[in-house]
């Protein structure tokens, strides 16, 4: 093994190039970390993920049209291999369980960045869960008051557009040459997206397609 493959391998995603020249000079510090490139744009960082696959992506909440959050569920969606750190000026309070739902492993704010950078870097990088000592509280809290149904929700977030069209479909009654023909595509083309569905949601049957777009409101009872 060489000395590469032991570094944690770290993408900077944010804006602002002032601040990724301070993150890179404090990881500079470290000698277990190797910044592989930077980001000033959520579509940027997923592209560079995909072609670095950095161990760890140090993603600003708030990187343009496509923000932090959409940009780590982009990466969890196309399976690309990294752990995702936010690092943001926005509030714990707010933030940091929709971030945590979204399939991001950490959250620091930027005031905090100085002092635990490193080590949100390292735990985040062997499989844990990183967030301040402080925020425990507000995650408690945060899954405490979660809606029961956020789960299925979360999920559902994930299908693609086309994937949703035909769940919701299929799970009106129509047959899957009845919806090639709504949407245009073959009737080989719509089992396709149902396996794709069945592998993201567990759903096989027509019945289980109903009671889960019930459960969402996507259909009247």
């Amino acid at each position: 093994m060489t000395l590469s493959d032991e570094l944690i391998r770290v993408l900077l995603a944010d804006d602002h190039a002032v601040v990724r020249a301070g993150l890179k000079a404090v990881i500079a510090n470290a000698r277990d970390m190797l910044v592989v490139g930077e980001a000033s744009s959520g579509p940027e960082a997923v592209a560079m993920a995909e072609r670095l696959k950095p161990t760890v992506v140090v993603m600003d909440l708030s990187i343009g049209e496509v923000d932090g959050g959409q940009a780590t569920k982009l990466l969890i969606e196309k399976g690309i291999p990294t752990r995702v750190l936010i690092l943001t000026m926005h509030p714990e309070e707010e933030y940091l369980v929709p971030m945590l739902e979204a399939g991001a492993s950490g959250f620091l704010p930027k005031t905090a960045a100085d002092a635990e950078l490193l080590d949100a870097i390292r735990a985040v990088a062997r499989g844990d869960i990183f967030v301040r000592a402080q925020a425990a509280r507000i995650l408690a809290k945060g899954y405490q008051r979660k809606d029961p149904m956020q789960e299925e929700r979360s999920r559902y977030e994930r299908l693609t557009e086309r994937e949703r069209d035909v769940l919701r479909l299929t799970a009106h009654g129509y047959s899957a040459p009845e919806i090639g023909s709504q949407l245009f595509i073959s009737p080989k083309t719509v089992d396709t997206y149902k396996q794709r569905i069945q592998d993201k949601l567990g759903l096989s049957h027509r019945h289980e397609y109903v009671q889960f777009a019930l459960r969402l409101g996507l259909l009247q009872a």
